[in-house]
């Protein structure tokens, strides 16, 4: 093969390559769908990288919310103060009634979204986090909001200190 030709291809790969990094890139920081859809968390898709608490509770997708164990404006000041003592976590948006926030993985650095929903009909407040590249997650989002669960109900982060 002659040297302008594979100048060509190699040229050719060099761009195909700087492509498909600027699209992963690109998805890497794109948010997938976050907020509230009627009032309500978004169900999980049917990709197995998410968990909501609002979701079918025979869905694998299911798991429960946090239960609120004093008065709502406490028990929202409590989840922040336990966000806060979280690795790698970054409160993006907070309306007093739904908070969005980003956890970062210890590896390779992925982003997961994580919601929260404030319910107090329901005394709880639902959870949801999401995993933003892949199929599956190998159960990190359900365990993220296991131990979430475990810290909140140790009485992590009381406010009151109590």
């Amino acid at each position: 093969m002659d040297a302008p030709v594979r100048r060509s291809r190699r040229l050719a790969l060099a761009l195909m390559g700087a492509g498909l990094l600027l699209l992963v890139g690109a998805t890497a920081c794109r948010s997938p769908a976050v907020g509230l859809v009627d009032g309500r968390l978004a169900p999980c898709p049917s990709s197995p990288n998410c968990v909501c608490s609002q979701d079918d509770p025979q869905a694998g997708s299911a798991i429960a919310p946090l239960t609120l164990h004093g008065d709502a404006a406490t028990e929202w000041r409590r989840l922040h103060g336990l966000l806060a003592g979280w690795p790698r976590v970054t409160v993006v948006a907070d309306d007093g009634r739904w908070l969005h926030a980003e956890f970062r993985t210890a590896w390779l650095r992925f982003t997961d979204d994580v919601e929260f929903l404030l319910d107090e009909p329901a005394g709880a407040i639902q959870v949801r986090s999401a995993s933003r590249l892949g199929w599956s997650d190998l159960g990190a989002n359900r365990r993220r909001i296991e131990a979430l669960r475990a810290a909140w109900d140790d009485g992590a982060a009381d406010p009151d200190g109590a």
